[in-house]
């Protein structure tokens, strides 16, 4: 026995067919840009599909995965991948925290400082990558200078030098990536209603109590998603460091997206590139849920 649908459930049906019509021109974007590239290039993993070659391209299927299990090389450049990506992440919130708090403050030049703030924001990769390429210059950087002129040795080669390269890569990536990170705290500061300042300052909170129970509970959301992007972005960095060092020396900074690149259009093999890029996604997809959920759970306790 069939019953005939209500004005409610029909009006309830519009509504969502009138949602779905409304997501679809973002959606479309997304499918076409974002997930058809993720499966095609899930599809190239599984072939031994190279550049040059005349026969065609054939159906492998796990075996660039199991040969990339055993490519040390490339576990190393994902090693230095993470060293990197923590190594930016972490000191660009902590310094982008305490530029959000200082830019906050009714300083004044205020609306001068945030403008001076995001400078490094409007800058491609490429231009900042020659500029800190010029700073870092053996003989006439900037850098080395300084050291002359204040008597602390004859400089060296930062971004040729084994053990000061990737360090060197650091500080630039840093430099680089904080004022996305500031702007996005200083817009969670702003949301932080005064009134809970104002109230915590009256009962006696110094400036610490008062950032501890105030202002890092109505931060936390801002902060765990901008740590969290901020590990995806350093992490699958290319342009940065393919400018400053391409990959040298000796591989010292070559990260897995450089790796992968190489392994793609310096030797033509698309297929176990493909592979790379693949474990890469399935590893940080792994290490994100796995910060996010501890993150979470904190959060809730």
């Amino acid at each position: 026995m069939t019953t005939a649908s209500t004005p409610q459930a029909e009006r309830t049906a519009a509504r969502e067919r009138g949602a779905w019509f409304l997501v679809l021109p973002a959606l479309i974007p997304i499918l076409a840009l974002s997930v058809g590239p993720i499966l095609y290039g899930v599809g190239l993993a599984l072939t031994d599909s190279q550049s040059g070659r005349t026969a065609s391209t054939r159906w492998v299927g796990t075996l660039n995965f199991r040969d990339l299990l055993h490519d040390t090389l490339f576990w190393e450049s994902f090693r230095i991948g993470l060293v990197w990506a923590v190594g930016v992440t972490v000191p660009q919130f902590v310094l982008a925290l305490g530029l959000a708090l200082l830019l906050d403050q009714n300083l004044r030049f205020r609306w001068l400082a945030r403008a001076l703030a995001i400078v490094p924001w409007a800058m491609p990769e490429v231009v900042v990558g020659i500029m800190w390429r010029l700073v870092y210059h053996p003989d006439a950087g900037v850098l080395n200078e300084t050291l002359r002129g204040l008597g602390l040795g004859d400089g060296r080669d930062w971004l040729t030098g084994l053990a000061t390269a990737l360090p060197a890569v650091i500080v630039v990536g840093i430099w680089a990536g904080m004022p996305q990170t500031t702007v996005a705290l200083l817009a969670g500061l702003q949301n932080t209603p005064r009134e809970l300042h104002e109230a915590a300052a009256m009962d006696g909170a110094g400036a610490w109590r008062r950032f501890r129970t105030v202002t890092w509970p109505a931060l936390r959301p801002v902060a765990l998603a901008i740590t969290a992007l901020n590990f995806i972005w350093n992490f699958n960095s290319f342009a940065l460091v393919y400018v400053l060092t391409n990959g040298g020396p000796g591989g010292r900074t070559r990260l897995p997206m450089l790796f992968a690149y190489e392994e793609a259009f310096r030797y033509g093999q698309f297929g176990y590139a493909a592979a790379m890029g693949c474990a890469m996604v399935a590893v940080i997809s792994i290490l994100l849920a796995l910060y996010l959920a501890g993150r979470l759970k904190g959060g809730d306790e």
